[in-house]
């Protein structure tokens, strides 16, 4: 439907199916004249709606744009009483799907698009482009709320508290309007407006802490183009953290205004004329420049998280407190190996290895006595293993994503997983597919993965259409040669293992080889976690019983490594955590040179992760 704005500019409203299939209210304001030169898409603030963020619209004064403002799910007319239990994960990925309907509706690709947030909206913004590393040519964040000013003391603490005690419930906005700007009429109308929503599901102000807190402390993985706007007599949230994230940011294109006397209503204050020029300004002159984002192939040479992967790398004085923390969590998980038997398969295997992957997947507590079972219970729920279990269900379904999408481009379905472990989530995956592969070929370096893969598909009945064989994930020229050509790859959990780059490379560029174009990719991803010095510190590795320790890279750089193999991502998931990610990329079109190389990574015989 349409309808006519009373500023200058016509408005369209619609909606659209977001990724759980709920519908999400937006409106449009379609661009005045016939080669548009992008998209601007406004995420509003918390309790509010889009029509609140209207009048931008007409003050940016950019007729050559589109504009598009949704209003968030539990928000304005994308209330649904069937959808209940919003998390931020829910909303992140509300942005990405609302992204890719603008791109398949309007033709408006991600490098041609800029992004306004604020508040709510700037944090979920912020988390999008930290989970998903979209190439967008231009961000806004207005007062983003890192940090809730609750006033009363330990208010955090006591909700996490009483949400154990209670379950979720509702926590109503103690902010007057008064406190969120100095313009009369906006005061009047927030009070009258019935698509207000002045109460908060207390799960969702818990995860805008939480999320808040992760995206903050890890703002130097986020490299697009990014104006963070400080609100000077801010009532509702903190400075300090915005400020950090500010100074974190490791995108060559970034700046910060504060505008004193202004409250946290700052793209709805009475002087906002200042304010709405230097957004202005900021995206018109990201859209005059070509669009680029700073390299990441080298980023295992140089780059925070080399620093990182330094630092956990060099031993800690035994007797230094921290010393003597960690060798006593080693001390304890041997004891605990002697009743929890996935302690035991760790300690024996490499808690990376394909078969404690397995164990993970089966999530069956197991151990001597009733304490080796309680012992064990925990190391399995341990956040780490959740993680990994979402992982698995998410690269089910993007491998049946894959296969849905190889069948309506009539191209035959054929499987290739490079480093299978046991191979049991591509085995899921063909068993729950209403599609029958033409081919399944599982692959791992580790023997005793082999063997336990080849009994998997025994089991299954699967020997018609899947092998299972002895091979290398790095070597570029054997898996290039591969007969027939798989049409669908799947590389989990391998490369998180390994910190150099060049390995990554060789073994892409021989995917990229291998995967016809028209073809997917589906690989994992570790951008963050919040145990990597616990992991690294008391962890041993398939590899030869060495310590376990992990380089993390981006989502920026594991994308920008599986493009420079030929592929562009066009799917992902990531878990509530944001841990890990998977991706589904398609092969471009042309070909794809192999480097060759000798040198082979070091592995035991243990095997991989799954």
């Amino acid at each position: 439907m349409s309808a006519t704005s009373p500023l200058t500019r016509p408005v369209e409203e619609h909606r659209f199916a977001s990724h759980d299939g709920l519908e999400l209210f937006y409106r449009h304001w379609p661009a005045q004249s016939e080669n548009p030169r992008g998209a601007i898409l406004m995420f509003h603030r918390g309790h509010e709606h889009s029509a609140r963020m209207a009048h931008l619209v007409a003050e940016l004064n950019m007729p050559d744009f589109a504009f598009f403002a949704w209003d968030a799910r539990d928000h304005g007319l994308s209330k649904n009483e069937k959808f209940t239990g919003t998390r931020v994960f829910d909303t992140t990925r509300d942005v990405q799907a609302f992204v890719d309907h603008i791109s398949a509706q309007y033709g408006f690709a991600v490098q041609d698009m800029a992004v306004i947030g604020q508040s709510v909206g700037a944090v979920q913004v912020a988390g999008w482009l930290h989970d998903y590393a979209p190439p967008v040519r231009a961000v806004t964040l207005a007062a983003p709320a890192f940090s809730i000013k609750l006033y009363v003391p330990l208010a955090r603490t006591g909700l996490g508290l009483m949400r154990k005690l209670r379950g979720n419930f509702s926590v109503t906005s103690y902010v007057r309007p008064g406190q969120l700007t100095h313009d009369t009429s906006r005061q009047k109308s927030y009070k009258t407006d019935p698509l207000i929503t002045p109460s908060i599901s207390v799960d969702m102000l818990l995860d805008v802490y939480n999320l808040s807190d992760r995206i903050v402390q890890d703002a130097r993985a986020i490299i697009a183009p990014v104006q963070v706007l400080v609100a000077g007599s801010d009532f509702v949230v903190r400075h300090a953290p915005q400020h950090r994230f500010y100074e974190r940011l490791a995108s060559p294109f970034k700046e910060r205004r504060t505008f004193r006397g202004l409250r946290h209503d700052l793209l709805g204050e009475e002087k906002r004329a200042p304010v709405v020029a230097e957004v202005r300004r900021f995206i018109l002159e990201r859209f005059e420049a070509e669009p680029a984002q700073p390299s990441l192939l080298d980023a295992d040479k140089h780059g925070f998280t080399r620093d990182e992967f330094d630092r956990l790398s060099s031993p800690l004085p035994m007797l230094s407190p921290c010393g003597v923390y960690w060798s006593a969590l080693r001390t304890n998980l041997k004891i605990g190996a002697m009743l929890s038997e996935g302690l035991k398969l760790g300690q024996k295997t490499g808690f990376d290895s394909g078969s404690t992957l397995d164990y993970v997947y089966e999530n069956t507590p197991r151990g001597r006595w009733k304490i080796g079972g309680l012992i064990d219970q925990n190391y399995l729920n341990a956040i780490g293993w959740r993680g990994i279990r979402q992982r698995k269900i998410h690269v089910e379904e993007m491998l049946s994503e894959a296969m849905q999408r190889l069948k309506a481009a009539d191209m035959p379905v054929r499987i290739m997983d490079v480093a299978a472990g046991h191979g049991r989530y591509v085995l899921d995956a063909v068993a729950n597919s209403p599609i029958q592969p033409e081919r399944v070929m599982l692959r791992d370096f580790s023997d005793l993965n082999v063997t336990a893969g080849r009994k998997l598909i025994a089991e299954r009945k699967l020997e018609n259409i899947a092998t299972f064989e002895h091979g290398d994930a790095f070597d570029g020229d054997n898996i290039a040669a591969i007969e027939p050509k798989p049409t669908v790859t799947v590389v989990s959990g391998l490369y998180e293992l390994f910190p150099d780059n060049s390995m990554i490379r060789k073994s892409l560029a021989g995917i990229g080889a291998a995967v016809p174009p028209g073809g997917y990719l589906v690989y994992t991803g570790q951008p963050w976690h919040p145990q990597l010095e616990m992991i690294a510190r008391g962890l041993t590795s398939h590899r030869n019983g060495q310590d376990w320790i992990m380089r993390r890279r981006t989502q920026a750089e594991m994308d920008q490594l599986v493009a420079d193999a030929g592929f562009e991502k066009v799917d992902q998931r990531i878990d509530e955590w944001g841990i890990f990610t998977v991706s589904l990329a398609r092969r471009r079109g042309g070909a794809v040179t192999v480097r060759i190389t000798t040198k082979r990574p070091v592995r035991s015989k243990a095997g991989k992760t799954a």
